[in-house]
Formats: C-alpha cells, sequence, structure tokens
C-alpha cells in the first residue's frame, strides 16, 4: 500500500511522549504517552517498559490525564500527577511497584502538581496554590459545597494580574508542601504572597532548593533558595539581580547547581550552567566560555509544556548533564566543572528530554526529527550508541509520506550566515512549477530545527514548498546572533527573511515565484504583517496570534510592560514614536496582500485586540480581509488547543493558500 499525504485529522494519530525517567535500578523506564480521543479531548496514560523488552506496558486507563511520574530513590514507588473521572484539579498519586492500583494521596482544592521524591523515600515534596495566611484543608471532601454566587468585580493591585497560560490571577500562589508516605499526612511548608517552583532536595533530606521571585511583579528577577524543612527559614543563593532557576544539590552535598543568566541581553541572554559553593556561597559560571544556549530551543507543534530536567549532576559530583541547542539541533552534554564539553548525542534531531542512570551507563532520551514525532531511545554514555526503545508511532510513519528537509546556507544582507530548510511539496516532479510558502517562527528567540513539524508537513502535502529560516534574533547561533534584532525589528531580520526567500527561489528555481505565501505566528506574525506592508511579492499572507501596535501591546499583554523595552528598545512612557514606527500597523496604507487574520479570544500574550486593530484599519481602506477569531484559546492554540480548534485553524490555512496560490 503507498503511503498518503499526511492530513490535519492525523493529528488524532500521533503519540505525544514525555518525561522519560528510569528507575533506580536503571532497569525500567516510565514516561507519559498523551493523544487525542474520539471524544476530542487531550488523554495521557503512564507506561513502564523494561530496558531489555521490545513493548511497553500502560499502568493506567481510562479518561483524564497523567504527568511527573517519579521512582522513589528504594524502588518501591512511582508517584505521578493525574486529574481523573469527576475530578476538577490534579491531584498527586502513588503506585506500589509491588502490584496494586493507584491512589490518590492529595486531596486539594487548588490541586497538587511537580513532585520530587525525598533521598529516603520517605516524603513527596509538591506544589499546591493557596493564599497567604489561607492554608488548605487536605481533603476536598471538608469543603462545604459552594453556593452559586454571582460574579463579582476583579480588583486589580497589582502589576501581574493575567498570565496567557492561567487567565486572570487571584491572590493565590503556588507553594510548597510535602506529603509523608508513612502516616498519610500533608505539610504545608510555605506560605507567602510568591510563586514557589520546586527543584530537589539535600542528599540528607534536611533541606529543599527552591526558585522564586521575591522582590515583586516590577522586579523580573528570579533567584535560587535554600529551606530548611523544619524550621521553615530559607536561605537567598543567588544575588537578585539575574534570572535563576533550577537549583540541583550535588550528590556530596556541597554544590547547588542551577540554569540562569544576569539578564545582561534581558531576554536574549543566553542562559549558562551556575554552581554554587554552600560554604562559600561562592557562584560561578562553569559555561561562561561556551557561546551556547543551554536549554531546549526547539520548537515544533505537538508538544507544549513538557518538563525541563534542568542540570543533572554525575554521582561523583564532578560535572553536569544538561540540553543545550545549536544550528537546529537539541544535544545532551556533559559539562564538566572546569568547563570542559563532551557531546552526548550527535545528529539531525532534537532531543527532548532525558533520564540518567550512571551505575548502568545508560540514558533514556527522547528524540525527534523532521519525519520522527518522537520516540524513546536508550543510550549508552561510554560507546555514545543508542538503540530504539519505543515504536509508538510507528503505525502512522506507515500510513503517511512525510518529508525530509534540505538544509540552505546563505548570506544576510551583510554577510551574516543564516541557516534555513526547504520541504519539497509531496509528489514533486522534475520539471514542473509549484506554489511555495514562508514560514516565520515566533519568539523571536527561538529556534527552527530538526524536529517534527505537523504544520509545515501538512503544507507540503498539500503541494507547497515549505521554506523557514533562523533569521537574526534566533537562538541557536550565538549570543550576539540572537541579540541582533533587538531594537531592530522590522529591520535586518526582515532582511534576513527576504535574502533567504531570494536564496530559495534561486536554489529551487521550479518555485514560482509569482506564487508566495507567508505565514508566522506571535513573532512570526508581527513579522508577517511586516512584511506586507514593506514589499507585495507575496500572493497571499496569513498571520496568527499576531502583533500589530506596540504602543497598545504594551498595556494590554500579559508581557507587555517589560517586553516591549526588552524588544523594542523603549515604551510608551520613553518613547511612543519608536513604538509606533516599528508597528506594522503604521503602514497599513501599504498593504495591498491578501490576508488572513487568526486569534484566539483568550491570548493574554498577544490579545486579539492586535488582530482587530489591523482587522478595522484593513476593511477602512477598501481591503477584504478574513479574519477567523477561536473561542477559548489562548497563544497556545496550535500546540495544546481544543483538537477540533487545532484543525479548524489548519483548515483555514491550507484553504486560504489554495485559494490564492494554487489558481
Amino acid at each position: 500500500m503507498s503511503k498518503q499525504p499526511i492530513t490535519s485529522q492525523d493529528l488524532r494519530k500521533l503519540n505525544v511522549l514525555n518525561d522519560p525517567q528510569l528507575s533506580p535500578d536503571g532497569g525500567t523506564c516510565a514516561f507519559v504517552r498523551q493523544y487525542i480521543t474520539d471524544e476530542d479531548e487531550y488523554t495521557s496514560h503512564l507506561f513502564l517498559q523494561k530496558i531489555q523488552d521490545d513493548t511497553p506496558e500502560q499502568w493506567t486507563f481510562g479518561e483524564g490525564t497523567v504527568s511527573s511520574p517519579r521512582f522513589s530513590p528504594d524502588g518501591q514507588w512511582l508517584t505521578f500527577v493525574s486529574k481523573r473521572g469527576t475530578q476538577k484539579t490534579p491531584q498527586l498519586y502513588l503506585l506500589s511497584l509491588n502490584g496494586g492500583e493507584a491512589k490518590s494521596v492529595t486531596h486539594l482544592e487548588n490541586g497538587a502538581g511537580q513532585p520530587i521524591w525525598s533521598p529516603d523515600s520517605s516524603r513527596i515534596l509538591f506544589t499546591t496554590s493557596f493564599e497567604k495566611g489561607d492554608l488548605p484543608s487536605t481533603s476536598i471532601d471538608d469543603k462545604k459545597e459552594k453556593q452559586t454566587e454571582k460574579s463579582q468585580p476583579l480588583i486589580v493591585e497589582r502589576l501581574k494580574y493575567k498570565s496567557d497560560a492561567a487567565g486572570f490571577l487571584d491572590q493565590k500562589n503556588k507553594q510548597l508542601a510535602i506529603y509523608h508516605v508513612d502516616n498519610e499526612t500533608t505539610e504545608f511548608i510555605t506560605d507567602e504572597e510568591f510563586d514557589h517552583e520546586p527543584s530537589s532536595w539535600s542528599p540528607d533530606g534536611e533541606k529543599v532548593c527552591y526558585f522564586s521571585n521575591k522582590q515583586g511583579d516590577d522586579k523580573l528577577v528570579s533567584d535560587i533558595y535554600l529551606l530548611d524543612v523544619h524550621s521553615k527559614k530559607d536561605k537567598q543563593l543567588t544575588n537578585g539581580k539575574g534570572m535563576f532557576s533550577h537549583g540541583t544539590f550535588s550528590p556530596d552535598g556541597k554544590t547547588v547547581a542551577c540554569l540562569g543568566h544576569m539578564k545582561e541581553f534581558a531576554g536574549a541572554t543566553h542562559s549558562k550552567i551556575w554552581t554554587i559553593d554552600l560554604s562559600t556561597n561562592e557562584t560561578s559560571c562553569i559555561t561562561e566560555g561556551w557561546d551556547m544556549n543551554v536549554s531546549d530551543s526547539c520548537i515544533g507543534d505537538i508538544r507544549s509544556g513538557q518538563a525541563n530536567p534542568g542540570p543533572v549532576w554525575t554521582e561523583d559530583s564532578t560535572s553536569i548533564f544538561a540540553l543545550a541547542s545549536a544550528w537546529g539541533n537539541t544535544e545532551l552534554y556533559q559539562v564538566h566543572l572546569n568547563g570542559e564539553v563532551q557531546p552526548m548525542t550527535n545528529g539531525q534531531h532534537h532531543v527532548f528530554g532525558f533520564s540518567i542512570h550512571e551505575e548502568t551507563k545508560t540514558a533514556i532520551i527522547g528524540v525527534s526529527s523532521p519525519t520522527n514525532p518522537g520516540e524513546l531511545y536508550a543510550l549508552s554514555l561510554e560507546t555514545k550508541k543508542s538503540k530504539q526503545l519505543t515504536f509508538m508511532n510507528e503505525q502512522l510513519l506507515k500510513d503517511v509520506q512525510l518529508q525530509e528537509p534540505e538544509e540552505i546556507l546563505f548570506k544576510g544582507k551583510d554577510g551574516l550566515e543564516i541557516q534555513g530548510w526547504i520541504l519539497k511539496p509531496v509528489g514533486f516532479k522534475e520539471g514542473e512549477s509549484y506554489p511555495g510558502i514562508l514560514e516565520i517562527h515566533g519568539g523571536p528567540h527561538a529556534m527552527y530545527g530538526n524536529t517534527f513539524f505537523h504544520e509545515l508537513q501538512l503544507f507540503a502535502a498539500n503541494g507547497y514548498a515549505v521554506f523557514y529560516s533562523n533569521p537574526r534574533g534566533s537562538h541557536g547561533y550565538g549570543q550576539s546572533f540572537v541579540d541582533a534584532c533587538r531594537g531592530d525589528y522590522g529591520g535586518m531580520d526582515y532582511e534576513d527573511i527576504l535574502s533567504f526567500t531570494d536564496a530559495v527561489l534561486d536554489h529551487c528555481p521550479w518555485i514560482d515565484e509569482k506564487r508566495l505565501g507567508v505565514t508566522g505566528g506571535s513573532y512570526g506574525g508581527f513579522m508577517t504583517n511586516w512584511i506586507i506592508g514593506h514589499t507585495n511579492r507575496f500572493k497571499a499572507a496569513a498571520t496568527l496570534r499576531c502583533i500589530s501596535n506596540w504602543i497598545s501591546f504594551y498595556g494590554v499583554s500579559d508581557i507587555g510592560y517589560f517586553f516591549t523595552e526588552w524588544e523594542v528598545g523603549t515604551d510608551l512612557l520613553k518613547d511612543p514614536d519608536k513604538l509606533w514606527n516599528h508597528s506594522p500597523l503604521k503602514y497599513v496604507n501599504k498593504m495591498e496582500t491578501p490576508l488572513l487574520i487568526m486569534h484566539g479570544e483568550k491570548d493574554y500574550r498577544c490579545p486579539v485586540e492586535q488582530a482587530e486593530q489591523l482587522y478595522v484599519a484593513l476593511h477602512q481602506r477598501g481591503q477584504e480581509p478574513r479574519f477567523v477569531r477561536f473561542p477559548d484559546s489562548n497563544h497556545e492554540l496550535s500546540r495544546s488547543g481544543a483538537p477540533h480548534l487545532r484543525q479548524a485553524r489548519l483548515k483555514e490555512l491550507t484553504d486560504w493558500f489554495e485559494k490564492h496560490l494554487q489558481n
């Protein structure tokens, strides 16, 4: 049977694997499989697989979601977070590895998450939310059923009062709690008006490491803290001037490693690995000489919100495992305290997760590529060779035709080398002419790369050449490169994208330059708007969750009050003229390209008013844009929105370009 072109319906056939975790003996891997049900819901289940076996075993069933599986250090238990049946919030579950049913061990009104076992397996550190001074009941059943209340006004007294992920914020904050396995009790160990993000336990089980911003919304910092779990007293380890996270104790208990930076280039600053000597409080950056972003910067459209393992120590406390991204790939590295860096993986791929077991010299890595939605592999830390462990997407790959990208390296207008790729249309034939679609990523400090991207494959399946690049401002090419677009939105980044389009057309003369489309989301939406306000070379455009007006963005976005100055170089109070000059809306009278505008109603990152302004202005000057609004959808619509709305979005895109480019 011949393979078929991929469709939007195939989103429902994808299995997304996340959060691989090795057991203490190194013989078993736990992981989460997410998929879309026939009822249009996301469901995820817990799987366990022996490293030597060919097939995994499913351990949870039914409706609901599972996340964050974690083995107890003694190998007796597995904890995970799950929301099942009639539960309104996710709770912490405990499952004996000797057999039996999973048991919900928390019953908190605002749920539980982010579990971390103590070294002696007697306690589980986790998070829940409550308002300072209002410790919650540990049993939802103890809460009296609330009567239906009339809506009340929202009182706003803080700068950060909404979030794209959480909507409008109340007075609750993420707090730290401990579940005691032996006596089945829950203890709350923080009670502050700040959010707390847990990282690790000290080897003696006396302290926990967490990170938090305790300086208020207008101070954009994150610091590492040590908290004594008995006295409830904490100690700040970092200097209150940078962005630090994921503090993890070394096995010898002498050092904490963390990720972070000192905001030298604001939000474009590379994340680095730092160590903190607990005896002297001396902080050192061990990757100072490594011009890489120590993070997974690679973007796709099928996985969202995956856990960051942070720095992972070797047992001898001399080096650290971490992910880093460069030139379109994300790899696993071992970084020694002296700054020496060793790649543990090497390929045209995206390593999206890992778990290490040093005694057996084994790692489990999650790997995706443009033609692989993502599977788990057992990696030998000695030979660097890997063996595929799961085959969850094997059937889909047997059924659909996926295109391998071809890399295109080109020079920007000022000679800067830039990386891009092109997908040929499915069924490509020499001598025929094809339309092309330019995709522009968001961020802008993100990275297109060698990972699975359903939308790109869908365009290729519909007969388009699909080309995409990492213009200046993208991660993966050094600190000066990622910083190069700040204060210059619509400047040399725009020139890079046009230079890339020229390079693609030169390289692929079979692309019809009179049938080109352009699309992108977030920053990619901004750039789509900017492009059609400055050139008519594209026959059709689609702008997604876009920015059109930096002046209003400053006040309506959940990040506008700091992101505007970080990226454009000023804010409304200092230089509104500069904001307007960088706003695509200023150039609306020059926009002649047919435009599809798509936006989520509950997008608080790039609020829907950005689309509304553009739509009204285009209409007022006689254009006929198509405006599609998606209910109950935030900035993550394309990655984690309601499945039927994700499909509707893709249909709008493909129908729009078919109307304008295929005729």
